[in-house]
């Protein structure tokens, strides 16, 4: 018998999150770990998950969303990390583009 798992089921996601900081601006980029060093293809988008880019601190999704609080630019991918996202009330539905099915959301505070 196969048992089939719900995304909510994951509490121990993990994801990786990258700061980096210029001046007064933070900017944090997180993924779910499994998809650091993917490539995914829709149509025309072409969107490179890059470890030089995502791959920092490897943590719990929570940790790594926890992080968004201090950060003023925001670049994230993957079901996990954009699930929790919304779940705090931080990103909203409409905000989401899908790249292969994948979710990627962005958020910049002025």
């Amino acid at each position: 018998m196969t048992i089939k798992k719900n995304e909510d089921e994951f509490p121990n996601a993990a994801g990786y999150a990258n700061v980096r900081r210029w001046g007064n601006s933070v900017l944090l980029a997180i993924c779910d770990s499994e998809l650091l060093g993917k490539v995914l293809r829709d149509e025309k988008i072409v969107f490179d998950v890059r470890e030089e880019f995502y791959k920092g601190m490897k943590m719990s999704v929570d940790e790594a969303v926890d992080l968004i609080a201090q950060s003023t630019i925001v670049n994230m991918v993957g079901h996990h990390v954009i699930r929790e996202a919304l779940k705090r009330r931080l990103i909203h539905q409409e905000a989401i583009l899908r790249i292969s099915g994948i979710p990627h959301a962005q958020i910049v505070k002025m």
